[in-house]
């Protein structure tokens, strides 16, 4: 009998006392079971991205990140799709968005479905850069107090005085 087990993750039989880290991957492992309309769709998706500016591409588990500070998108490749997660500070309705929800108190995440390179167009190219430029604007936010706090700044002023 031989000893060891199968991982959960990745279904690969790992020996016993083995190492095994199924985290760890690459884009080529994640990408190279797609068929040729995907992988166009894949390849014209990071040309993309990467035309944005810097940022740090690579992948982790079952998805490849794009990241600047934080992850603003995710690319999940799937047998008949590449499913793209979007970071943005608003919900948008529109027919390529299957679902969206909240994953903190400014970003919500969009699960968008691409079967085609020409999908790699507005709106969903104008969504990718707006996710990407929204750490810029939320650090803005920051630095730029709320017109409430500064009624409230001015009326402790005018207490004080």
């Amino acid at each position: 009998m031989m000893g060891g087990r199968e991982c959960h993750h990745c279904k690969q039989w790992i020996e016993e006392g083995e190492a095994h880290d199924c985290w760890t991957t690459t884009e080529a492992a994640l990408t190279e079971d797609l068929s040729d309309d995907l992988r166009e769709a894949w390849e014209r998706l990071r040309e993309t991205a990467a035309e944005f500016g810097d940022q740090r591409i690579y992948a982790s588990g079952t998805a490849i990140m794009f990241s600047r500070e934080s992850c603003y998108f995710f690319v999940r490749p799937r047998r008949s799709f590449l499913q793209l997660c979007i970071f943005l500070g608003r919900a948008v309705r529109a027919p390529q968005v299957r679902r969206v929800e909240r994953k903190s108190a400014s970003k919500l995440v969009h699960f968008v479905h691409v079967k085609h390179r020409d999908e790699i167009e507005p709106p969903i190219t104008d969504w990718l850069r707006e996710a990407y430029e929204l750490p810029d604007r939320l650090a803005a936010r920051r630095r730029t107090p709320s017109p409430r706090k500064q009624r409230a700044k001015r009326k402790r002023r005018v207490v004080r005085r």
